[in-house]
């Protein structure tokens, strides 16, 4: 504190600022390495949690809406505790600062909590990222595909089907069961060249019916002709088995769609309540630091009563 003397002969008081920072760095690291230990420590805890949730067996394990909730509020429940931990110890570590208004103590408080919950979110976020994106990613690699079309992904199975027989697809195994013969021991006689020519004639009608979501009907009577030629059985039996097939194949495309729409749901689902468990923390911290400066500005007034 210096003093000045104006023209007027009064003396008046000019505050000189501080050469040291506001920040206690040590105490703002010891509460962020507290913060993401015990984070760590939930999240394994939490882990072991919903893998007793969870079963192989169909009807045994908890449903996919009770493992999400559960998810949420533990999510919520680690940034509570680690956070809260964090942010006192960040505010009950920190230098002792003298002649400094109430207000900015509180401020400083609140600061240090904070910055002690975003080092140890940066920290966890360090370690856990692969885990993170796969989980995040899963959803939005699900949105892409669907938006993209389920079509495609069919349509360039097939096609390499229809250039190469030995590529194992799904489209090869129902243009397979187009083809499966009345009498196994049609498969051991001569025409081998034959049937594959009709296999790989089949497996471009399927690619291109599949890219204009659905079978024009002068395809539909020619792969009906085809597969009757084929096979050996009747043309009305050859109609009902492409029919059946084309069936099977629109229930594969959507639960293949519906998985997808599950996966995103869900990874948007945790996306947003993980955002939201994060700005639960940043509260909570900063609120625990401003108790902890608090509980020290209370200890040291008593003790300087008691000299």
């Amino acid at each position: 504190m210096t003093s000045t003397v104006s023209s007027v002969g009064t003396v008046s008081a000019v505050p000189q600022e501080s050469s040291h920072s506001a920040i206690s760095w040590g105490a703002v690291l010891a509460g962020a390495f507290a913060a993401s230990t015990l984070t760590l420590i939930l999240m394994l805890l939490g882990s072991g949690l919903g893998l007793s949730m969870a079963s192989p067996w169909s009807g045994d394990g908890a449903g996919l809406t009770t493992f999400a909730v559960s998810t949420a509020i533990w999510l919520i429940i680690v940034q509570w505790l680690s956070a809260g931990v964090g942010g006192y110890l960040a505010g009950r570590l920190r230098t002792k600062w003298v002649n400094v208004h109430t207000d900015e103590v509180y401020f400083r408080d609140t600061a240090h909590g904070f910055l002690a919950w975003a080092v140890a979110t940066l920290l966890v976020a360090g370690l856990l990222t692969s885990a993170v994106s796969s989980i995040v990613g899963s959803g939005v690699q699900a949105a892409a595909t669907v938006a993209s079309g389920a079509t495609a992904a069919a349509t360039t199975g097939a096609t390499a089907a229809a250039d190469n027989p030995t590529v194992s697809s799904a489209t090869s195994y129902f243009v397979d069961s187009l083809f499966r013969p009345a009498d196994a021991a049609r498969l051991s006689a001569p025409g081998a060249e034959g049937d594959a020519a009709a296999a790989a004639q089949a497996t471009r009608i399927l690619a291109e019916s599949a890219a204009a979501g659905e079978m024009a009907p002068e395809d539909k009577t020619y792969l009906a002709q085809l597969v009757a030629a084929r096979t050996g059985i009747s043309e009305a039996d050859a109609t009902a088995r492409v029919d059946a097939m084309l069936a099977r194949a629109e229930e594969a495309k959507a639960k293949a769609i519906e998985a997808a729409e599950t996966a995103r749901k869900a990874g948007a689902s945790f996306a947003l309540f993980g955002a939201l468990s994060l700005l639960i923390g940043a509260f909570i911290a900063a609120a625990a630091a401003a108790l902890a400066g608090s509980q020290r500005g209370e200890d040291d007034a008593v003790a300087l009563q008691v000299r």
